[in-house]
């Protein structure tokens, strides 16, 4: 019997000879043909992600060449056929959505894989906020087209009823289902995210088109006050006689809003697009725990976060008053203007360059796992720091090509010049601050170092030869001896005898992590004080203050209609570089 098992068990090999070689050579035929049913098994499912991406690709760039063919210069295509087309796209996204959340209904008893890094809460309260602002938009478009409805196409009423729909059940779809990874109709599945995708950028196109038209009459009227009669542009056509009174409040208030929403769509695209890419994927289920996100020992962050914010409301106030005055008050605006970025870029390059000192000086490796949502944030954060690159060296070009010599010409010149070395030092600390592994004593809690010794996992050989035996050498503690009696005994709980032996204070130990603190607590206040410099940063531009229209020297080089076209790439891309910061660098004050 042991022999002729013994037999059986080396036939089992693939290279034994035997009476049956015509059948093992069969079975070696069929695994072949196995092996090569598995290679192919990739293949429809980049199929259906390349397809899915030329789709979404092709519809922005439909959305985006029916937007300028409706520039006031030509208006081949009217606003109400470009409005009709935006609808369409919400309408199917909004029936895609209901589909999908339909089935997850019917599919509750099973368990679906979610990606804990897709999003947060406080991003979808962010999100929520801005979503609440572009209701309000919304409305008052509602309420312009009932003064105006003898006289306009009833689609102007019909799209902000259906962006609001679409605004409300799209910010339900984040809250509840952005993190899941979905594993069944998966090619269906992955047109549909995609359409959402590029449904909200072709909104997203649509608005910033909107708001760099109301910034060029702006610019063009400002030109006529200053006395500059040469500049040659198409005037949008007047409004219709209003019935009501507040029929130009509302058109007004339209463009003060237009920020928020341009902010919101372009940031529900970027987490549609962390779905797509996880649509599909095998999620690593060993998560660590989540960090509580302390706000003790902050206050130079904060305080000099809030006196730039202050400053930044003051510099807006007074630009935009200034800018329809004479000449010389336009010029002392424009100066005010860069003195002020001046100061507050230098301010953050310091602070980015010293947080990246502190980081260089730990020696702690990078985390190279691979998390989608991380990789687009860094991804999004150089892609749109080149607008703000491009406009900034088209600036220190023009401050040595142009023949004019403005008092602001060199202040333009150093600002640019900031404005790229601000951009590359953030970039820098906010990656380094993201791909940086957390340190062992951080894992369980980063407010306590002394957490491995409460640890269970730990070993209690390692803590004794560690911080606790420096402690409490000298003195000869008798709680020690009991707990290693006890412990011989098999009579105690390592964990809780550990902390009862250790209610005392520390004072070696404390002298030991107190520089880890310390570091800690500078990274966070960086964090906060770079958090609100994006934010004035994006306040700035948002709400009107854009020297780069208004100081004339890049508009002498380059000419009119080059030097607006560069503006209306740059400035939206820059726009949406200081909100993203601002974001991404809240996650570095979670992390820290």
């Amino acid at each position: 019997m042991v022999e002729h098992s013994a037999l059986d068990i080396m036939c089992l090999n693939k290279y034994c000879h035997s009476s049956s070689s015509s059948s093992s050579s069969e079975n070696d035929k069929k695994d072949i043909t196995k092996e090569k049913i598995s290679l192919s098994g990739d293949y429809p499912k980049k199929n259906a992600e390349f397809l899915s991406g030329q789709y979404g690709t092709n519809l922005l760039l439909a959305g985006v060449a029916m937007m300028l063919a409706n520039i006031p210069r030509t208006r081949v295509v009217k606003e109400e056929h470009l409005l009709s087309f935006l609808t369409c796209l919400m309408i199917i996204q909004l029936i895609w959505m209901m589909w999908y959340i339909l089935v997850r209904n019917k599919r509750k008893n099973t368990r679906t894989e979610r990606d804990v890094h897709a999003t947060s809460s406080w991003i979808r309260g962010g999100l929520s906020l801005l979503a609440v602002l572009s209701l309000i938009m919304d409305a008052f478009r509602i309420g312009y087209y009932v003064g105006d409805q003898s006289c306009v196409s009833a689609v102007l009423a019909v799209y902000p009823v259906i962006h609001a729909t679409h605004t409300m059940a799209q910010v339900h779809f984040l809250w509840f289902h952005i993190k899941d990874v979905i594993k069944s109709f998966e090619t269906f599945e992955r047109f549909g995210v995609i359409h959402a995708v590029f449904t909200n950028l072709n909104l997203w196109c649509n608005g910033v088109m909107s708001e760099a038209e109301h910034f060029l009459t702006n610019h063009v009227r400002r030109l006529h006050v200053a006395g500059y009669e040469n500049v040659t542009a198409v005037h949008p056509e007047a409004l219709c006689n209003c019935t009501s009174s507040s029929c130009t409040l509302f058109y007004t208030s339209v463009s003060y809003l237009y920020p928020f929403n341009i902010e919101y769509h372009i940031f529900v695209s970027a987490l549609l697009f962390v779905m797509w890419k996880n649509i599909g994927r095998t999620i690593d289920l060993s998560h660590p725990k989540r960090l509580p996100t302390k706000t003790h020992n902050l206050a130079i962050g904060p305080v000099l976060g809030l006196l730039a914010l202050g400053s930044t409301i003051g510099i807006l106030v007074v630009y935009i008053s200034n800018m329809d005055d004479s000449i010389a008050a336009r010029e002392s605006a424009i100066s005010m203007f860069y003195i002020f970025g001046i100061v507050i870029l230098s301010v953050m390059c310091f602070a980015g360059a010293s947080g990246l000192i502190i980081y260089r000086a730990d020696h702690v490796p990078l985390d190279t796992s691979k998390n989608p949502s991380r990789q687009l944030d860094i991804e999004l954060l150089f892609g749109s720091s080149i607008g703000a690159w491009f406009m900034s060296w088209c600036s220190i070009v023009a401050v040595f090509g142009t023949n004019s010599n403005p008092s602001y010409r060199w202040l333009n010149f150093a600002y640019s010049l900031l404005i790229v070395f601000e951009k590359y030092i953030q970039n820098l600390f906010i990656v380094e601050s993201l791909y940086r592994q957390q340190e062992e004593g951080e894992k369980d809690d980063p407010e306590l170092p002394s957490s491995e010794i409460f640890s269970v996992n730990s070993s209690l050989g390692t803590s004794f030869n560690g911080i606790i035996n420096q402690a409490f050498e000298a003195s000869e503690s008798p709680s020690v001896t009991v707990e290693n009696e006890l412990e011989d005994n098999g009579q105690v709980d390592a964990s809780q005898d550990v902390r009862k032996s250790f209610e005392g204070p520390l004072p070696l130990g404390n002298q030991v992590v107190e520089p880890r603190n310390i570091k800690r607590q500078i990274l966070k206040n960086i964090s906060v004080f770079l958090i609100m410099c994006n934010m004035s940063l994006w306040i700035l531009p948002a709400f009107g203050c854009r020297p780069q229209y208004d100081n004339g020297m890049e508009e002498e080089l380059f000419g009119f209609s080059i030097w607006t076209t560069v503006l209306n790439f740059a400035i939206p891309l820059s726009l949406f570089y200081r909100m993203h910061s601002v974001a991404s660098l809240f996650e570095v004050f979670r992390h820290v």
